[in-house]
């Protein structure tokens, strides 16, 4: 999933002067995970804008803000309060953010409420861990699930490097290094022979920026 933070409100406001009719639009997923643009924090930001001379006309969660279809039925049964409204603000990561903007037939200004910070997993407990870096070559098959372009400060595919100490990285002393824990759990799955295999180095070309993948209609 994806991990956010909502902006600080002295940020939102200062990017709404001169907007004062504002529709907003939550997430109910990730974000509501998160607990930055679900229904209380929809709500609660309609209080926060209110209470600062905003007008909020209404406001909509699609169960994925980044999946068009959602976001067009959501956008469509509020069509008559969007014609009213001179901003969106989007409680949501920025994908979500940039496909409102795109199935926005009205052309609306579109402004992030939330700052996306990484990919994560939720534990039993609700806390979040930045687990995965889309690197486009996923390595996890032969590092017994542990990802070190992640959890390696260094992003070293064949390490430890020569500052780990006591199996803590040298960059974060209160860290474990990610390479002491793969040879850990790779001993465990018996396939240490496996461990000492040579890495071929990334093919940064993978994951040139932007990407996109073109799913043929049938």
């Amino acid at each position: 999933m994806v991990i956010t933070e909502q902006k600080p409100l002295t940020e939102i406001l200062d990017s709404l002067k001169g907007y004062n009719k504002i529709f907003l639009v939550g997430c109910g997923e990730c974000a509501t995970l998160c607990q930055t643009g679900g229904e209380p924090e929809v709500l609660q930001m309609k209080k926060h804008l209110e209470e600062n001379g905003k007008q909020v006309l209404g406001f909509v969660i699609p169960q994925a803000p980044c999946i068009a279809s959602q976001v067009k039925i959501g956008l469509a049964k509020n069509m008559k309060l969007l014609r009213e409204a001179e901003a969106i603000l989007v409680l949501a990561c920025g994908l979500g953010v940039q496909s409102i903007k795109a199935n926005d037939r009205l052309g609306l200004v579109v402004l992030p409420g939330g700052n996306t910070q990484f990919l994560g997993i939720v534990d039993a407990k609700g806390n979040l861990y930045e687990r995965c870096s889309a690197c486009g070559e996923c390595v996890l098959g032969v590092t017994a699930g542990i990802c070190p372009v992640t959890l390696c400060s260094k992003g070293l595919l064949n390490g430890p490097c020569g500052g780990m100490d006591k199996g803590k990285c040298e960059v974060d002393k209160d860290k474990d290094c990610a390479w002491v824990s793969i040879y850990k759990e790779m001993e465990k799955q018996k396939r240490l022979t496996e461990f000492k295999k040579t890495k071929v180095p990334r093919d940064f070309a993978k994951v040139i920026r932007p990407q996109s993948k073109i799913v043929a209609q049938q």
